[in-house]
This record gives C-alpha cells, structure tokens and sequence, in this order.
C-alpha cells in the first residue's frame, strides 16, 4: 500500500519517521511542523498533509486526480488501524481535521473544518465510545456550522442567531450550559438553516472530507486571503497545503482542554510562557473570542501533568527551530496532543530582544539571529509610542475610560470609525482611524491594515485581532468587556458610564496596557538603543557587508543619521538649504538678476555654514554634496503670490507687471527635463564655482577649529549629467577652484569628484565617463559613480513619479507591474542600466566607487540586487538607515549560506560520483566487499 509520494507526506502513527525536513514550500509551515514534532518523539494525531502543488492543480481542475482521492483512502485506512477506530463507523467512529496551512503563516485567512465524519449515525457511536453524549453532540453543532460557512458559503450570522435562540430558550449564559437536549435542538436549527439556504449536508463521511479538502484548497483564492498576501507583500508561495489529522478532543470534560501558547512573550519578547487556555473546548474556541480563556500559567493547577509535557516539548522545538514557537495543543481525558507549531508572529521590539536573547542562551549564532528578525520589525520601532510624561499626565490617568486586554503595543490616536470600508475610505483621505469591532474576522484585514489602531469588544490575547496587528506593528486593544459595540448604530458604550462614543470621534488606546482614553495623547518616536542597537551592530560585522549611508541636508539630519548608524552623507541636497524664510528671497533675488554678486555672496555664506555642520556630525566619513540640481522656477513665487511688497523686496521696485513678466519668461514647458542640473552650472559657471567655494571653505573651517581631531571627506557630486563633455566642463571648473581653496588656506583637504548617474544616457558612456582625466596632470577627474534611482526610473521607465497614482495601483493590480518601481529597483530594466553602467566604469577604474542614493537605498529588496552586482553602499534617508543596515547583513548572511549550500551539492555529487565507480564483488567467497576500480 503506497501512502507517500510527492503528493502526500503522513505523520503520526505507523507512518515512516522523516530523516530530513522537507521543503516548507511544499508541505508548508504547519505540515513542516507536524513533520518535525513526528520526527524528534511529540505526540502528534496521526494523519497526513495534500501537498501545496495540489491547490494549483484544484485551481486549474476544481478537483484532485483520482490518484489523489485513492491516497487519501490509503491513509485514513492506516489511521483507523493505528487508532483503532474507523471512519464513518456507528459504533467507534474516528473523525478528522482539515485545515489548512501555507509556506508562510497567514493567521485566520484560510480555512479549518472540525469534527469531519459525524453524522445522523455516528454522532450515536461517538457518544457511546465516549460514553458523553453532550460531547457527542457538542461536537456534532460544530461540524454543522463549520462545514455550512466554509464549505457551503453559508453566513456565521445564520448559524449564530440560531445559536443565541437556543440559548436564550434553556437561559444559558455561553455554549457550556447547554444541556444534550439543547445541543440536539441546536443541531435540528442548524439542519433548517442548510434547507432554508437550500443546501444539503452531505451524511457520508468520506463526502464530507472530500469537500472540506477542496474547500481549504480553495480558501486560498478568497478575498481575504488574497487581501492579506497583498497588504504582506506575499509573493511566489505555490499554494496551501491541506492537512488532515486525527481529532482529539477538549471538550469531553473538565480533564480536556485546548490552548494557544508562544514560548515566549511575542509582544515583549520576555522569556516567559505566554498563551491562553480553556477546558471543555475545541481549538477554534480559543482564537474566535467566543469564551473568555485563562492564562496559560493556570494550566499547571488543573492539569499538572499535561501541563508539565507541554512545557517540555516547547522546549524541544524552540531548541529544534531555534526559534520562538507559536503553538496549539489539546488535552484529551488527561493526555497531551501537540496539534500545530511554528516561528511564531511577534512585534519588532518583541522579535529583536528574542534574536539577541536566543544568542546570550547560546541557542542560535549572531548571523541566526538576523535572519529571525524582518525589516518591517525595524520599522515598527519607530512608530509612536506615548511618552513616559504622557502616560503620567492628567489628561491620560484621568481620560482612561475602558481597559481591555493589551493585544498588541503601541499607541494610536484616531477618529472611531466601525466598519473595515470605512477605515479604508478615511485613510485614503489621509485621516487617522481607530477601528472599533464587537471582534474581527478575516474579512476585516484591508480595515485593521487602513486603521492606525484597533479596538475590540471580544476575544483574547491570541484572538484574530491581536495575532493580525502583532505581525503589523499595531496597536491592538481586544477583549474590552467594559464596553457595548454597536456596529448598527456605529456607538461604543462604556458600561460603568453609559459614555457613548459615536463615528467620529476621536479616542486615544494604548495596545501595550489595554487602556482606552477619552483624550488626545500626544505620541513620540522611541531612541534606538539597547538590544537593537546590538543586532544592527552584528549586521555591520558580516564579511562583505554593504555601507549604509544616509541622505541629509543639514547638521540635525546628519547627527540622526550619525546616530542611527549611517557610515556617512551620501546625498546632500544642496537645495533644500534655500527655502528657510529668511533665504529663500536672496536666492529668488539672484535668480531673477544673475549680475548681483552680493546675493551670490550670502547663498556662498549660509551654505558654508550648513556644510561645515555636516563634516562635524560626521568627522571624518564621506560627506557627498551634490550640486544645485532642480529647476530653478521651484524656487520662484506662483503668480497669485506676487504683490508689491514681494515684487519691491525681489528687486523689481513695486514693478508687479515686470515681475510676472520675468517669472513667464522662465516658464518651461517640461521643466524636469529643461535647465536643471549640470546645465545650471555650464550655463551659470559662477553658480558651480561658488558652491565648491562653499564646500571647500566648510571643510577648512572645520580642520582650523580643531586641527587634532577633526576630519573631513567631502564628495562633490555632479547631478543630472548625460554626455562626457558636460562631466569634463563641469569637473574642471570643480577642481580648479578646489585647488584654489586648498592653496590659500594652506591646508591639505582631501576631495573627490564623481556624478550621479540618472540619465539613461549617462549609463550607456560610463565607461568614457569613467576614463576623464586632466589634461594638466592627466589625474582621473571621476572617483565614483552615485545611482539616482529615482530620477534614473522616471526617465528609463517614461513615467513621471508625481503623477504615477494614477495608475501603477491598477498595474499592480492587474499583474502589469510586480512592484511600484519608485518603491523597489525595476531589476529587468532600470537594473539593467545600472548593472551595465558599473561594469563600464569598473573596467576602466577598477577603484571606481558605486552607490545608490535613490530612496531605493532603504529598500530591502532592492538593497539585495544593488549587492549582487558588488555596490559599496547604499544612501538612505536617516529614518530608513536601521532597516537598510539590516537587510545588507541579512543578505550577507542568505549569500554565506547559499555558498555553503552549493558547496554541500557539489561534495555529494562527487561521491555519488565515486560510488558509481565502485563495484560489489565477491571475494574469495566473501560478499558484500566493496573495491574502488
């Protein structure tokens, strides 16, 4: 009987103990778990996984071969003989799970159906085999609601109003009260729902396991999910896997239970057990929020010796995975049953203190511990907390109005709104929003990903609310029973008041204790210390690792920077230094009249100043300066602005006609791609020769006031270049007059002058751009080469990146684009260019330096492309520094083993190699000796 092959991989029982793990893509992550628990002596249900190429081919046939179906039987006929019961039988019968499971872990998105093989006649021969007809019955009103919505299509809502009839009529206060009869009763209402649905519910067993197969298969086309994947940012997973396994059961008594637990804080980050329980219950009750659940220490007082297991195959598994666990298990009649385990979800200060813990208990290695914690936890620690004062302050111990569970931390300050639409609609406004739910479900996802923070009436710490906004950074309170939701009327009443909070208006919550505050808290963004600050320090040690600079114009910008660990300035935007109040008329004074060198002398000034507090807050590491570079009618008044006043303090006396006249004489049709950049420079050379005056000024300024320890390395950087003789014009014009600074200060300040490659054009002749020398002292006149992406996109792709809303949303949607090319490098094309450009340069100056000082810089998936064609390092803006510095190590740490993997491969197919050389003889009589030839 062949029960294994690509297509399904059994666990539990009888079936064969894995030696390897097998690939996650094609079990995914819960069959990988069950794989491994099998694998090192945790009880897990027998049972077995349909792996995830099945759910394209059910999405291309509505339907599994037959070869399939046939294996399916195979393996439940060895469950009944390894359990000891048999499916579909009215005396011992054995029921099964569905549920589903993909590569990477989708919290409530797809679909689960218990209690599969129940019926008329078996739900008899459960209760006799169990002796507990509630149980009996219990579980067959689960089945009959389960398979009725995920199946059949058939709303909760319908089931739940029957529910709350039956309950109401036996004045039961939750499903624990029910009675058999109830539950007989409660089966019968279900019953009438499939009829007034006009469905059927099929009564033979192996039907029932057939449809929730194919219905878990197709969960993973439903909206919700699809949603979810694309807010994630989930791409090239095959499918789902289904696994079907044994049920065990909670619910008979007060010696079973259910629970969802992490082996750590997934909050905090804590060294500390942290999850839920309850007796007398089935799984799903745990995480849907319909009982209250206790805390998973509490276990230990009534099931001391389940508990006492429980602790120890946590162990085993976090030591395994080397990695936090989230995990289900239930307690059947006394006996611990492992059901699901995997790397469980967390927040970013929650997965950063485990990666660094995890290396102190000597369980992972420091490059293992990178690889644990995403770009997105960075970010997280970076969104707004309350302040220290605040939480003290009046307006917060005096405005908490509510307290519920802390599903998820951080703070929000939002507008109520109460459906996920609505959320959706308001954000896109630009609005701030709490939303408000009785509980969430996965239909809520595009509301709770749109909303700033999320507030709910029901449900536990591992409800859908608080494990969804855990994995997104967001604030979460859940399970608030001071509270009245009604969703109808879009109110929240608070019950020890009867202050009734409507659509609109505004609220603060606090996710990390759970309090809900009839005030506006101000919030504040965390420093980044402690354990981060030794993570990211790992990233940089990585052999090979690529520098992370940052895009700063001032001294503040560039001490954050500085402080968030970037090795340098590798853009600075000299014209945002124009537009503080008291500049901005001197530069539109210039600009209007050229001649005026008086003007041209205060610019000269205050960007002296600017640029020498950019070598203090870095001393010594690369400053790159590019030159003016936007057009210059930025910098002009809008016609509407123009008065006398404007007009007497620009120079045109109270002329406002001569004035507009001038400012339409400057009026450029395409200004983008008109008198900006390196042609400012060539048609205004003193504009050039004044900036590097500026710059080089800076950098003595600063050697003369501290000639022991202070550095400089200013980088002067040449925009918007697309031929060779207008890099040379300009490069000439920099270095004499940087040549000029150095002889009358008498100071040997080290320069270097390169160009920002962002025209196409420029890319194709990098190599001729690469070879300028002086003809004076034939020395190289270009040192590096700095990608602009973002300009480099606009005029490679044809799309202008002010106006792309309007319709890369829909590209992405359609499947034209893979990624917003403003957000992550374009590999194929605006790659392309850069790939080819950094071959020229490097050919003709191996010693070249290349960079990106795009936005594309703090990208993660684009920091991984730059590296793969040998980049020296990425510019960013401070904000962004953190994440980079992550992803550069982490991409080290994936090329390493990648390497060692290849090499791995290599070794084995060079013994197989020799095997196949050797050859059995008999010797002498003797067998079984093997001789090389």
């Amino acid at each position: 009987m062949v029960i294994n092959s690509q297509y399904i991989y059994p666990f539990g029982g009888s079936a064969p103990k894995p030696t390897v793990d097998p690939d996650k893509q094609i079990v995914g992550g819960k069959g990988l778990g069950l794989q491994v628990m099998f694998k090192i002596g945790v009880d897990v249900p027998p049972g077995f996984t349909l792996t995830t190429p099945l759910c394209q081919v059910y999405a291309k046939q509505n339907d599994l071969p037959a070869d399939v179906w046939k294996g399916v039987r195979e393996n439940v006929r060895r469950i009944e003989i390894d359990m000891e019961k048999e499916f579909g039988s009215n005396e011992n019968p054995l029921l099964f799970s569905c549920r589903s499971g993909a590569a990477m872990s989708m919290p409530g998105m797809m679909d689960t159906v218990l209690n599969i093989g129940l019926n008329d006649i078996t739900v008899d021969g459960l209760a006799k085999a169990t002796g507990n007809d509630r149980f009996a019955w219990d579980s067959y009103r689960r089945l009959l609601d389960m398979f009725g919505e995920v199946v059949l299509g058939i709303s909760h809502e319908d089931f739940e109003k029957r529910f709350d009839k039956v309950k109401e009529a036996a004045n039961a206060k939750s499903d624990v009260d029910l009675g058999v009869e109830d539950l007989k009763k409660l089966c019968d209402e279900y019953k009438q729902v499939y009829l007034e649905e006009g469905k059927v519910f099929p009564m033979d067993p192996y039907e029932q396991l057939y449809a929730c197969v194919k219905a878990v298969f197709g969960s993973w086309m439903t909206p919700r999910a699809v949603k979810y994947r694309e807010i994630n940012n989930i791409k090239n997973l095959i499918g789902t896997a289904t696994n079907i396994q044994t049920m065990v059961f909670g619910n008979m008594g007060d010696d079973s239970g259910t629970g969802v637990a992490f082996s750590r804080n997934p909050s905090t980050g804590e060294n500390l057990m942290y999850g839920e329980y309850l007796i007398n219950a089935q799984g799903e009750d745990v995480v849907a929020g319909i009982r209250t659940p206790q805390p998973i220490s509490q276990m230990q007082e009534v099931l001391p010796d389940a508990y006492a297991k429980f602790l120890e195959n946590v162990d085993k598994l976090e030591h395994y995975f080397k990695d936090m666990q989230d995990v289900e298990f239930t307690v059947e009649k006394g006996k611990l049953w492992m059901l699901q385990c995997r790397n469980g979800k967390r927040t970013g200060v929650a997965a950063i203190r485990i990666a660094t813990e995890l290396v102190e208990e000597g369980i992972c290695t420091k490059s293992e511990a990178l690889l644990k914690v995403e770009p997105r936890h960075v970010e997280q620690l970076l969104h707004p907390t309350f302040s220290p004062e605040a939480l003290k302050s009046a307006a917060y111990t005096e405005g908490i109005v509510a307290k519920g569970l802390p599903g998820s931390p951080g703070a929000a300050v939002g507008k109520l709104v109460f459906n996920p639409k609505q959320a959706e609609d308001e954000r896109a406004k630009g609005e701030s929003v709490i939303l408000v739910r009785e509980t969430t479900s996965p239909e809520d996802v595009g509301g709770m990903w749109a909303a700033a923070g999320i507030l709910t009436a029901r449900g536990g710490m591992t409800s859908h609310a608080a494990v969804v906004a855990r994995g997104w950074g967001k604030p979460c309170v859940c399970g608030c029973s001071d509270i009245v939701v009604s969703e109808m009327d879009e109110t929240v009443t608070v019950k020890s008041s009867n202050l009734v909070f409507k659509s609109g208006d505004v609220i603060s919550i606090n996710g990390g204790t759970g309090e809900v505050i009839n005030a506006v808290i101000e919030v504040k963004t965390p420093d980044l210390k402690g354990d981060l600050s030794v993570l990211l320090g790992w990233a940089d040690e990585e052999e090979g690792v690529m520098q992370v600079l940052a895009n700063a114009d001032s001294g503040p910008d560039a001490s954050q920077a500085a402080n968030n660990g970037a090795m340098g300035i590798g853009l600075c935007r000299t014209e945002h230094m124009f537009f503080a109040p008291e500049r901005l008329p001197i530069v539109r004074r210039w600009i209007f009249h050229t001649e005026c060198l008086d003007d041209l002398d205060h610019i000269k000034h205050f960007q002296r100043s600017d640029f020498k507090d950019l070598f203090a807050a870095m001393n010594g590491k690369h400053v790159t300066i590019r030159l003016l570079d936007p057009p210059l009618h930025e910098f002009l008044p809008r016609p509407e602005q123009v008065h006398e006043k404007t007009a007497e303090e620009l120079g045109f006396g109270k002329d406002v006609k001569r004035m507009l006249a001038r400012i339409d004489s400057m009026h450029e049709e395409n200004p983008m791609l008109g008198l900006r950049g390196c042609r400012l420079g060539i048609v205004k050379p003193e504009f050039t020769q004044m900036q590097v005056e500026a710059i080089m000024s800076a950098a003595a300024d600063f050697m003369e006031e501290a000639p022991d320890t202070a550095k400089v390395h200013p980088r002067i950087m040449i925009p918007l270049i697309g031929s060779i003789s207008e890099y040379k014009n300009q490069a000439l014009i920099i270095k004499r007059e940087a040549e000029r600074i150095k002889v009358e200060r008498g100071l040997d300040i080290p320069y270097e002058i390169g160009t920002m490659i962002e025209v196409p054009r420029a890319a194709v002749v990098s190599d001729k751009i690469a070879a300028l020398v002086d003809d004076e002292d034939s020395k190289p006149l270009c040192t590096f080469f700095s990608y602009g992406t973002n300009d480099l996109t606009q005029m490679t792709m044809g799309i202008s990146r002010d106006d792309s809303n309007g319709f890369i949303p829909k590209y992405l949607e359609l499947g034209i684009l893979e990624d917003d090319p403003f957000q992550t490098i374009d590999v194929e094309g605006v790659g392309y260019m850069v790939k080819h450009s950094a071959t020229l340069g490097k050919v003709v100056n191996p010693n070249l330096s290349l960079s990106v000082c795009g936005e594309h810089g703090g990208d993660p998936k684009s920091i991984e492309f730059f590296d793969s064609l040998g980049l020296n390092y990425v510019s960013c803006s401070p904000f962004r520094v953190p994440v980079a510095r992550l992803a550069a190590g982490q991409i080290r740490v994936k090329r390493r083993m990648e390497e060692a993997k290849l090499a791995e491969t290599a070794a084995r197919a060079v013994l197989i190699k020799a095997a196949e050389k050797t050859t059995e003889l008999n010797v002498g009589g003797q067998t079984n000796v093997l001789v090389h030839q």
